[in-house]
């Protein structure tokens, strides 16, 4: 969720620190800091609420500030208001240690209480000083800083990456990670921390990813890795395969509209390795019939953009498997007591790998013997690491806060998933197999073809981007592709949105509906199109105006009773959602802009969630 950025070599520090902070602030954040240590002037920290350019004026872009060793981090406010005094990086009583910290410590208050009681005076209301002047305490017992970063994290409970460092130590940062992201970078002019490999693309490729209870030690010529008991630890080095440039804006106004138009190449990327020869093949999960025979339920554990995306395979997948498929929010699942055994497939969606709850309920799911299977966009990361197979969506990164091609990828390779098993099963007939696969091989074509021409979408949005509130509509798969369409929606305009199922409109939803309620009516689906336009009519004759999302083949039918209609290529209906989702990526964004929000980095989110 937060930012975090170290670096300790031969440059001055802060402007690196600065430019590893401004590649992280499509995360999200409300402050942001640096602390840098130089032999002539000790520790300077300086940090202000608000946009990482006030943290930037402050320091004239990091030249006020001396010394080749630094930390530098963007807060999303968890504990204690966003203000300059909650903002990180947080120092330690007597003024010798800074440290940044994204995460959650549980029981900060207990340890809080402990030291005031022996006089340790506290300035901010956030979890994250405590482990700043815990470290002071330990520190003055054993005059070792690792030792007492040792003895530190045996004390704290909950959630944490931290990147340290200490007066008595000028030429070694410190890091420490459980739960929450933390990657090292190996470079030529020194080494580098950080939480996303974003803000140290520009200096290396070269990274290894910590892991849960180890402890790292960077100098300017080398890392040193250690276990939770200080035993050293070798760590695999890997390369990053993308371009730099896949994390700039490239000439469009903003990321998000970026993303939207690299989706037909990034489906691309996600299909062309997994088709062969009309078959769906997947070198990185293999599974035996007599195996895929054994699974009795299946689980769809996911967060926000990634639940819908199981949302709609439950449907797909119940009818390519026949099979019980159970979507579940994972920050509920391990709290609901899950009916997960040996003969269960658990499958984890998360585009950074490193969302806490899934990773805490995927944990919980293993525990109790379920086989699980992570969807994820970044290598390497934690979830990817710790599943039992793990298929990568090959997207790319995405910097806009609300996601686009993220979620069109894991929507296509769990369709791919779902065929793989349904033909290991036998569950899903020869020409039908057939006929999904070249439907997914014309995806990206379709697609690109469609983006070509959005001026529809682009005057509709100016039409509507006024109306305080709006619901989404439709049945069976419009129904799942519109929870994201309104989520869309409400991210990034600030617009009330919500999605139903048009045949729950009569069971009390359809009371909200009064003389100019915009409401977005789904109707891609085909097998329910009739079923849906009463449902349409329903709404209009309660005085709701109608925007309509259908395909070419309805375009009339809907026409006669929606005041506006757009529509999208015909596709197999199991693939429908993937080309009906992107009209609605690009309202939400045109609305967006309508309105002045600031479309990339909205109000109170993150990119990446690493926090319960």
């Amino acid at each position: 969720m937060c930012g975090i950025i170290g670096y300790v070599g031969r440059q001055n520090a802060a402007p690196v620190l600065l430019d590893g902070l401004a590649r992280m602030e499509y995360r999200g954040y409300d402050s942001a800091g640096v602390a840098v240590r130089s032999e002539t002037r000790g520790l300077q920290v300086k940090k202000s609420k608000g946009r990482l350019q006030v943290l930037s004026d402050m320091i004239h872009g990091g030249a006020d500030l001396e010394g080749c060793l630094g930390i530098g981090h963007t807060r999303w406010a968890t504990h204690g208001e966003p203000n300059d005094i909650n903002a990180h990086p947080h120092v330690s009583e007597n003024g010798a240690i800074a440290l940044v910290h994204n995460g959650i410590i549980e029981n900060y208050l207990e340890i809080k209480e402990h030291l005031q009681k022996l006089g340790v005076v506290f300035t901010s209301d956030t979890d994250s000083e405590v482990v700043a002047q815990l470290l002071e305490y330990h520190y003055n017992e054993c005059h070792s800083m690792l030792e007492a970063v040792g003895r530190c994290l045996r004390r704290i409970e909950g959630s944490y990456a931290l990147g340290i460092i200490c007066a008595d130590y000028p030429n070694a940062l410190i890091a420490a990670r459980k739960d929450s992201p933390l990657i090292l970078g190996f470079g030529e002019d020194g080494n580098y921390l950080a939480s996303d490999v974003t803000a140290i693309i520009k200096h290396t490729r070269d990274v290894a990813y910590m892991d849960d209870g180890e402890i790292a030690v960077l100098t300017a010529d080398s890392i040193d890795v250690f276990d939770d008991e200080l035993v050293p630890v070798e760590k695999e080095h890997h390369q990053v395969d993308w371009d730099v440039s896949a994390a700039e804006k490239g000439g469009y106004p903003h990321f998000m509209f970026k993303e939207i138009m690299e989706q037909p190449e990034a489906i691309r990327k996600t299909i062309s390795p997994r088709l062969r020869d009309g078959r769906v093949v997947l070198d990185e999960f293999h599974m035996t019939a007599e195996e895929a025979r054994d699974i009795s339920r299946i689980f769809i554990i996911a967060c926000g953009s990634s639940y819908h995306v199981g949302m709609v395979s439950k449907y797909n997948w119940e009818r390519l498997l026949r099979r019980p498929v159970e979507v579940c929010l994972a920050s509920e699942f391990r709290y609901s007591d899950p009916l997960v055994d040996d003969h269960t497939l658990v499958i984890v969606i998360s585009q950074s790998g490193e969302t806490l709850d899934t990773m805490a309920a995927m944990r919980e799911a293993k525990r109790r013997g379920g086989k699980t299977l992570a969807i994820v966009n970044v290598v390497g990361s934690s979830i990817a690491r710790e599943a039992d197979h793990v298929l990568y969506t090959w997207a790319g990164p995405e910097i806009a806060v609300a996601t686009t091609k993220a979620y069109s990828t894991q929507l296509v390779l769990m369709d791919l998933v779902g065929l793989y098993l349904g033909d290991l099963l036998g569950t899903v007939a020869p020409e039908e197999h057939r006929a999904i696969v070249e439907a997914v091989e014309r995806l990206p074509e379709q697609m690109q073809t469609w983006l070509a021409h959005v001026e529809d979408v682009q005057y509709f949005a100016s039409r509507y981007f006024n109306h305080a509130s709006m619901f989404f509509i439709g049945r069976n798969l419009d129904y799942a592709m519109g929870l994201e369409g309104s989520l869309k929606l409400k991210e990034i305009s600030y617009i009330h949105s919500e999605a139903y199922a048009s045949g729950e409109l009569k069971h009390g939803t359809i009371s909200l509906i009064e003389p100019g309620t915009l409401v977005v009516a789904l109707g891609t689906y085909g097998p329910l199109f009739d079923k849906f336009i009463s449902n349409v009519v329903e709404v209009k004759a309660r005085g709701a105006e109608v925007m309509a999302l259908t395909t070419e083949d309805f375009r009339e039918k809907m026409g006669k009773t929606a005041d506006a209609v757009v529509t999208v290529p015909n596709t197999h209906p199991i693939l429908q959602p993937s080309l009906g989702v992107v009209p609605l990526q690009l309202f939400a964004y045109y609305v967006a802009l309508q309105r002045g929000c600031d479309i990339d980095k909205p109000r109170n989110l993150a990119k990446s969630v690493t926090v319960e």
